[in-house]
């Protein structure tokens, strides 16, 4: 099975523990596949412009704004994805912070 295979599983799987264990954000299974790769597709074409129009206060807060706009992007998921729900920006936060944990754990355990 290919490296990025396992990583979208495992990636999969971090976003249906994370629904788990943070309040107001909830995801059916197949919302949670569904929702990994529309995740991923709106940070690699959305996020960057949205980081760089909040470069300032981004620099300001010595990167912290970034956690903000992680959770706005997931967020925004929410918005398009039935069974992807995130109740408000608090609990996108959250399970935005532990996405990203669990997403670099898995970047440093399974190498490309």
């Amino acid at each position: 099975m290919s490296r990025w295979l396992v990583r979208w599983i495992l990636n999969v799987i971090g976003i249906i523990i994370t629904a788990k264990l943070i309040e107001g954000f909830e995801v059916t299974v197949l919302a949670a596949i569904v929702g990994s790769v529309l995740l991923g597709f709106v940070n690699a074409t959305i996020r960057p412009v949205i980081l760089l129009v909040t470069l300032p206060i981004n620099v300001l807060t010595l990167g912290l704004f970034t956690l903000v706009v992680n959770g706005f992007m997931l967020w925004l998921v929410s918005f398009l994805i039935k069974g992807f729900d995130v109740l408000n920006f608090g609990a996108a936060f959250l399970a935005a912070l532990m996405i990203t944990i669990i997403s670099s754990l898995i970047s440093f355990l399974v190498k490309d």
